[in-house]
């Protein structure tokens, strides 16, 4: 079944791109191939989820190799491990809810085609489940690629000037990014051959042979494809095109970046960390971990510091919060346990906070602070979420992330971190007073006449108000970070623990 959460989506994609934009029947029955997308998408992954739990022991893979997966789940190069059973329903769920907002969107943009729209997000899905699922360190990097094309069409479908300069801005960067995780991705597979063992990219393999590999070019090949990748996730300092894309794109495009766009490349650039970790290089690969995710949360924070546009603001929180999850598992320990926690509280509150600055944007016609305020009159419900997702993403309690993020802290302190523990908690504080200085006057204030005329102009010429379904997405995203901060449900926390162990002893 591993092949139809990708094949599916790929083939809605082509009828997106085939249905005539002439017929205005076919025009807007064209948007709900996306959530049908996300809902067998869903459905698919629930189904292959359940069935995976309780399978008798590993079986061999392709090849004969201890793969760490079930066998009859194989399909070539693509499997389900530990990880990718963490990665792949986050993801799921967070294009789904997006998906649920993207028919109402469209008919509040009607002077835009959807066409192109619709159907690169459909080839967004299919990428990024290939992303997780696929084994081959090869295959991994062409889906990447692939994900990164599908988009480009959803940052410019503004179509003005600022939309182009962040699109050509994403490609360009990424671009950059990509060629150094191939350069580095090279440089892994010369490793073997330099070492006189038989060079190959299927990850099983190399997880195996990993404790014979030349440890000049591993190390060199780790560093470039913590550049590269770390690029297409958004690390500083290469973080650059991130508050461009983020804030010149739709809402629910920079909620699907930042919520499962982002969970998707860690999972590629923990593939790295856990080959480090079998070829016994733990320590050199989490010494780079700590050092990049450290300086990126504090370049996030510092940026977040009067900045005026919230969507960028959201940009600069993602920086901070991807930095978290690589200095969680550069920390080691309990830590590790804390950033998978964080990973998905950080996709969920992060997508619903973006659906609701959307939904702010749509009715101001604006996202600076000085043309926006008092949006608890205005649309008092995505106000009231933008607000709770401050709140969750800043770790405040009852959310998730509180319990993550003390986790994370937590574990750097058991490994005696306490320098980087003070100096985390610090930044933490940081962002918490930056963050709150802008969303305070979002959602507060009185209106001004300004505002009044361009959120007219911003739907349309129909004033935005909220909506079941503009804002039940984002609240059924917050009511899951909400429940992961009170409980932990047994499986997921057995499902964190295997993929904490997958990822410092490398196999499962």
């Amino acid at each position: 079944m591993l092949w139809v959460p990708i094949v599916v989506p790929l083939l809605l994609m082509l009828v997106a791109a085939s249905v005539p934009s002439s017929v205005a029947a076919t025009a807007r029955f064209r948007p709900l191939l996306v959530p049908l997308g996300g809902l067998i998408h869903l459905g698919v992954v629930t189904l292959m989820i359940v069935r995976g739990e309780g399978a008798p022991g590993q079986s061999a893979g392709q090849g004969g190799s201890s793969a760490g997966w079930d066998s009859s789940w194989g399909w070539g190069w693509l499997a389900l491990d530990d990880l990718s059973r963490l990665v792949l329903p986050l993801f799921s769920v967070v294009f789904f809810a997006c998906s649920l907002y993207v028919p109402v969107y469209l008919r509040l943009r009607q002077e835009r085609s959807n066409r192109v729209f619709s159907a690169a997000l459909l080839g967004f899905l299919a990428m990024g489940t290939l992303i997780v699922e696929t084994h081959h360190l090869g295959l991994m990097w062409v889906a990447l690629e692939a994900c990164a094309l599908a988009t480009a069409p959803l940052l410019f479908f503004n179509e003005n000037a600022r939309s182009l300069e962040a699109t050509w801005k994403y490609l360009l960067l990424g671009a950059v990014g990509i060629a150094l995780a191939l350069l580095g991705t090279l440089f892994l597979a010369y490793s073997a051959l330099y070492a006189g063992i038989e060079s190959t990219l299927v990850l099983d393999d190399v997880l195996r042979e990993a404790p014979r590999l030349s440890r000049p070019w591993l190390h060199g090949a780790f560093i470039l494809l913590f550049i590269g990748y770390g690029t297409k996730m958004g690390l500083a300092p290469m973080h650059t095109w991130k508050p461009d894309a983020y804030g010149e794109s739709p809402g629910v495009v920079g909620a699907l970046l930042a919520g499962g766009m982002t969970a998707c490349v860690f999972l590629a650039l923990l593939r790295f960390f856990q080959i480090c970790a079998a070829a016994n290089e733990l320590a050199f690969a989490r010494q780079i971990f700590v050092a990049g995710g450290l300086f990126s949360v504090g370049v996030g924070a510092a940026f977040m510091v009067r900045q005026g546009d919230y969507k960028r603001m959201l940009a600069y929180s993602s920086v901070e919060h991807m930095g978290l999850l690589v200095l969680g598992v550069g920390v080691g320990g309990v830590a590790v346990l804390g950033a998978l926690l964080h990973l998905l509280n950080n996709g969920l509150a992060k997508a619903a906070m973006f659906m609701a600055a959307g939904n702010i944007h749509r009715a101001y016609g604006a996202k600076t602070v000085d043309r926006v305020s008092g949006a608890l009159d205005r649309v008092p419900v995505s106000a009231t979420l933008f607000l709770a997702g401050f709140f969750a993403l800043t770790g405040t309690p009852p959310f998730g992330t509180f319990v993550s993020e003390f986790t994370i802290l937590r574990g750097a302190m058991a490994a005696g971190h306490v320098g980087i523990a003070a100096v985390l908690m610090g930044l933490l504080l940081l962002a918490f007073v930056a963050m709150g200085s802008t969303v305070l006057k979002v959602v507060h204030g009185p209106a001004t006449a300004s505002t009044e005329e361009d959120g007219a102009r911003g739907g349309g010429g129909v004033r935005f108000r909220d909506s079941l379904a503009t804002v039940g997405p984002a609240i059924a995203l917050l009511l899951g970070v909400c429940f992961l901060g009170l409980v932990v449900p047994t499986q997921l926390n057995a499902a964190l623990l295997a993929a904490a162990r997958m990822i410092e002893g490398g196999r499962p």
